[in-house]
């Protein structure tokens, strides 16, 4: 029996003068009314309620014992209906660290819309390309790109990581259009400067690292797009940074035929959160939200 139990016991006796009546208002025998206040008394070591045929009074010790018990199943009943209002109605504030380029081309576009479903939640974000840890810096959901490092931690797929090789269509009238990843040497490539996503690979069997021109390198997603969009090279860069402008014809994909990766394999971004047993509900409903509105981003049209 719960020491929260015992409690509700003490009050509802104390409160009802009686343990056959406090036995009837909590539907459970009279005999585990009184072996769970003894078990009360025992454990403070001291009598709280002083027994008789007729009635049932309070020791000096259990009038103050009941001021602070009353107060505690007040505030737990309080509680309970607290969180049980969140689950319908879920609010508080949801702490968010994510990759800048993902976040700003894809989870910033649907944020407005999430906070208009849900007014009671209120969102902090962090835009970083540094590995956050969930538990000292109190996030909720850090959302990441690539290979993730073996951890304790649930991780949700959200969407490929498929990149392509583009360029505007000025810089390739005036320099030429690569025809073989082999080409891409002879021309000028913007490489993503963050660790791990420098060297660029073609995807085979066996993967091969291909040889570019040492020449721009940027730490961002969107300003490898800026420079794309400023004629000033190739990139290797995500679908989901350039969906929009590969479709209006400002980019060109190039090389179409071929699938390319900064790394020797393919990769993903994912939402991560901690593994607890009862999600709250505020972080549940963000990652359905994802879930139900990220764009499907697993296919790349080839925009000619």
């Amino acid at each position: 029996m719960s020491t929260i139990n015992r409690l509700t016991y003490f009050n509802c006796v104390v409160e009802m003068q009686s343990i056959s009546l406090a036995s009837k208002y909590l539907d459970v025998q009279p005999s585990s009314i009184s072996r769970q206040l003894a078990a009360l008394e025992e454990e403070l070591g001291v009598r709280l309620l002083n027994r008789t045929t007729r009635s049932i009074g309070l020791t000096e010790a259990g009038k103050k014992y009941y001021e602070y018990s009353q107060r505690i199943v007040t505030e737990l009943q309080e509680a309970k209906q607290a969180v049980n209002a969140l689950q319908g109605n879920p609010s508080g504030t949801l702490r968010l660290s994510m990759t800048v380029g993902f976040g700003e081309s894809v989870i910033m576009p649907l944020v407005p819309r999430f906070t208009r479903q849900y007014p009671n939640i209120n969102i902090e974000i962090e835009l970083t390309e540094r590995v956050v840890d969930l538990v000292d810096e109190n996030i909720d959901i850090a959302i990441r790109s690539g290979r993730l490092s073996d951890s304790n931690l649930i991780s949700k797929r959200l969407a490929a990581n498929n990149f392509v090789i583009c360029a505007s269509p000025s810089y390739l009238k005036t320099h030429g259009v690569p025809v073989t990843p082999g080409d891409l040497e002879r021309f000028a490539c913007i490489k993503y400067s963050y660790r791990g996503w420098r060297n660029w690979f073609l995807i085979n069997e066996s993967p091969m690292k291909l040889k570019i021109k040492e020449g721009l390198s940027i730490n961002s997603v969107n300003g490898q797009k800026q420079l794309l969009l400023n004629d000033a090279g190739i990139a290797l860069i995500p679908f989901w940074a350039v969906k929009k402008e590969l479709e209006v014809g400002s980019l060109v994909q190039l090389l179409p035929q071929y699938t390319f990766s900064p790394y020797e394999t393919l990769s993903s971004t994912y939402a991560i959160y901690l593994k607890r047993e009862l999600l709250a509900p505020k972080t549940r409903v963000f990652l359905d939200f994802l879930s139900q509105n990220i764009p499907k981003l697993d296919e790349i049209t080839n925009i000619a």
